[in-house]
């Protein structure tokens, strides 16, 4: 599983500063520790970034590189502008996260990506919102991945991200989006995946965070999942994506799978996979106290 790390973000307090006031200390001893950490990706995500965003994102970019050159980065803006400037310094091949499938979006967008020979994240959100399912979803990848490839991009460097939902306000959506991620691969030869993986557990308690997003992403990537935006800071996350624990990916497939679980076989800590795995399911109504049940 590639790891795209999502810790340098304007709406952290601290990075949020330090892109306001140009200090380059605390983003520079982020991207290092995201380095450490084993990131395949350091998204760089400046928000909106409105008001000088081209040369926020400039000074960024190049400040990250200063001591970070050899892991490339994903350029996470809704200015264009600043994607555009960002690009023009990156070293490597970078990542535009995202583009959406909206016309007035994606035309203006597509050409630059191709220019600057950078790999993109289709983002499935179309002109009326939210795809409603995975046919919808479907839908709006063949528009976009077409269109892209009119530009000159090939599917190799196209991540479909079907987008991810809090599953404590939108259960059904969570659901549609694991039936969704086997469809990929038949929509284009090539085709990768990724997905903004904590965006799964937004607005759930923070003790019970992390445990949703390990048992979703080991369930996406078992449908074909093919990269995550995710927290470097979770390590038992960390450890799953890189094979090391193959017994939380066991457990979680045979839920997937329906196998016969005997519960009082296996630890507190796999009962607490099998419990989540069947949120994510739809096999039970989501409560913040799932794991007590």
């Amino acid at each position: 599983m590639l790891l795209i790390g999502e810790s340098l973000n304007v709406i952290s307090t601290k990075i949020g500063r330090a892109f306001k006031e140009r200090n380059p200390v605390p983003i520079q001893e982020e991207a290092k520790k995201q380095k450490e950490l084993g990131m395949d990706f350091i998204d760089i995500n400046l928000g909106p970034a409105r008001k000088g965003g081209p040369e926020l994102m400039e000074w960024v970019v190049k400040t990250v590189q200063e001591v970070v050159d050899d892991v490339p980065l994903a350029l996470d803006t809704s200015n264009i502008e600043a994607i555009e400037a960002g690009l023009a310094v990156c070293n490597g091949r970078p990542l535009i996260n995202s583009i959406m499938c909206r016309p007035a979006r994606y035309e203006k967008m597509l050409p630059i990506c191709a220019k600057y020979n950078a790999r993109m994240i289709a983002l499935l959100w179309g002109p009326h919102g939210m795809p409603r399912d995975e046919h919808e979803r479907a839908e709006l990848a063949v528009e976009l991945v077409y269109a892209a490839n009119e530009a000159g991009i090939a599917n190799e460097d196209i991540f479909i991200d079907g987008i991810v939902t809090p599953v404590n306000v939108q259960q059904d959506q969570v659901y549609s989006l694991l039936q969704f991620m086997p469809m990929v691969q038949d929509l284009g030869e090539g085709l990768r995946s990724t997905c903004g993986l904590s965006n799964v557990s937004n607005g759930s308690p923070n003790h019970l965070r992390p445990i949703i997003n390990r048992t979703y992403m080991v369930m996406l990537e078992k449908n074909g999942l093919y990269s995550a935006i995710a927290d470097a800071y979770d390590k038992d996350l960390v450890d799953i994506a890189r094979g090391r624990r193959s017994d939380i990916v066991e457990i979680i497939g045979k839920v997937m799978d329906e196998e016969p679980i005997d519960m009082s076989s296996i630890s507190k800590e796999l009962q607490d996979y099998v419990k989540t795995a069947r949120i994510l399911l739809k096999k039970a109504l989501y409560s913040d106290s799932w794991l007590e049940l």
